[in-house]
């Protein structure tokens, strides 16, 4: 097995554990923080979002990223096989739809969040700004992650 194999198959781990996160966000922790008081639920994804912010998540999210844009460059400078154009593209899904859109859509989210000021009031205010956007674009970064761990699979198993 060479290093691009090895290479695409962490990859498609790092991408499928990436869009397991994001699915868990949208499939129940959400929905677990609609349960709660609206200051209460801002409250909370203040915290959510100081842990997450450490390098176990870092590493996952933005170490796959790297690793993907590395194995794409160097597939692109070899000579092409059945295997190259899956990973570019899985490459591209991914620093599209998890790095641009996390920095993009959901980290400016979480900034204003953790911003507004603690009172009840403004508090609630954040949160019903906050969420259905934040939500939305953690959709986009489940279907990105997860499409671009199957590109890798469908390569590994058709061109690999």
């Amino acid at each position: 097995m060479d290093l691009i194999v090895v290479g695409v198959i962490l990859s498609a781990v790092g991408a499928g554990v990436a869009a397991g996160v994001f699915f868990a966000f949208s499939a129940f922790v959400m929905q677990g923080l609609d349960a709660l008081p609206e200051a209460d639920a801002a409250r909370a994804m203040r915290a959510l979002n100081v842990t997450a912010v450490r390098w176990p998540l870092m590493l996952e999210l933005f170490g796959t990223a790297l690793l993907l844009a590395a194995i794409a460059v160097a597939d692109l400078l070899l000579p092409p096989d059945g295997l190259t154009w899956w990973v570019v593209a899985a490459a591209a899904l991914y620093v599209v739809s998890v790095v641009l859109v996390t920095g993009g859509g959901n980290v400016p989210r979480n900034n204003a969040l953790a911003a507004a000021r603690d009172e009840h009031g403004a508090l609630s205010e954040a949160w019903r700004a906050f969420r259905p956007g934040w939500v939305r674009w953690n959709h986009v970064r489940t279907i990105g992650a997860a499409t671009s761990c199957a590109l890798l699979v469908i390569g590994l198993v058709v061109g690999g």
